[in-house]
């Protein structure tokens, strides 16, 4: 459990939302699919099929089905590979030539594209995670339209995980991380944790033997 944000539960996004004063927000989801895939091995482990899908097209879908206004996705490691196995989605791609410098340069591009795209918010979604509902993407939304939060993540039974929501006026803040921790420093700074009842937010594909035993 992390005690270091307060925890809200789905009753709370779906209490009345205040009333709105000038349009529904445009939320960009963010594909987070250039990391070198390390721990894996030798394949790029967002090539790698689950019932005959790549981890990197599931996780897309997630996105797609859901009510973000639209997806955009950061490529790096065997980018064209990646992009060829999303070529027949609605999906725009942002290149991060600096991925081996770890998640923080994803999150930055990601960041940027939104910004750059007048975006209210950005929900980040990495490539490796293939079962999160897009209900829960929907949730994030919601969470942000009814002004609940303007970071949150989605968790399972306490466990922080995966998407993770930021407005806009975090996107400065993630444009300057460093390393491979992402937005955590900024969700931690004012952020909330989503309870949800699904358990694909904390369910990530690092390895062989992770692909195995979902299999």
């Amino acid at each position: 459990m992390n005690e270091e944000l307060r925890r809200i539960d789905v009753e709370t996004v779906h209490e009345p939302l205040p009333e709105r004063t000038d349009h529904d927000p445009t939320v960009v989801g963010v594909l987070l699919a250039a990391g070198g895939s390390s721990r894996f091995g030798e394949r790029n482990k967002l090539l790698a099929e689950i019932d005959g899908k790549p981890l990197v097209r599931r996780a897309a879908r997630t996105l797609l089905d859901s009510r973000v206004s639209r997806v955009v996705a950061v490529l790096g490691h065997q980018s064209s590979a990646v992009q060829e196995v999303l070529a027949d989605f609605d999906v725009a791609f942002v290149a991060n030539d600096a991925y081996e410098h770890g998640l923080s340069t994803s999150v930055e591009r990601g960041a940027r594209a939104a910004a750059d795209g007048d975006a209210d918010a950005a929900i980040f979604l990495p490539g490796d995670m293939p079962f999160v509902e897009s209900a829960t993407v929907d949730l994030l939304v919601d969470c942000f339209a009814g002004g609940v939060a303007d970071a949150a993540a989605a968790a399972y039974e306490g466990q922080r995980g995966n998407p993770v929501l930021f407005g806009a006026d975090h996107f400065d803040a993630l444009c300057a991380v460093d390393g491979d921790v992402g937005g955590k420093d900024v969700l931690l700074d004012d952020g909330v944790l989503l309870d949800t009842d699904d358990a694909g937010v904390v369910m990530d594909i690092d390895t062989q033997d992770d692909l195995e035993r979902v299999r």
